[in-house]
């Protein structure tokens, strides 16, 4: 079952699915920083007000903002 970035708890570890209603440009910019299909990361804090968020992915720590990443579809591991 796939849900929206935006949806995950602090402490969830995930699996990127795929990319549903960002813009090109957008897509790719996440996919450069390692956030390709398949891949997993764990949602490490998220800022007092709630965006940014910030996941651990490949080593190293990556922070997004909830509207931008809202396309991003995961899977729950």
């Amino acid at each position: 079952m796939s849900l929206s970035f935006s949806a995950l708890p602090v402490g969830a570890r995930a699996r990127v699915v795929s990319y549903h209603g960002l813009g090109d440009s957008y897509r790719k910019k996440l996919m450069s920083m390692g956030l390709t299909p398949g891949t997993c990361f764990t949602v490490q804090r998220v800022a007092p007000l709630g965006d940014p968020v910030e996941i651990s992915v490949r080593g190293f720590c990556l922070s997004l903002r909830r509207q931008e990443a809202a396309g991003l579809q995961v899977e729950v591991l």
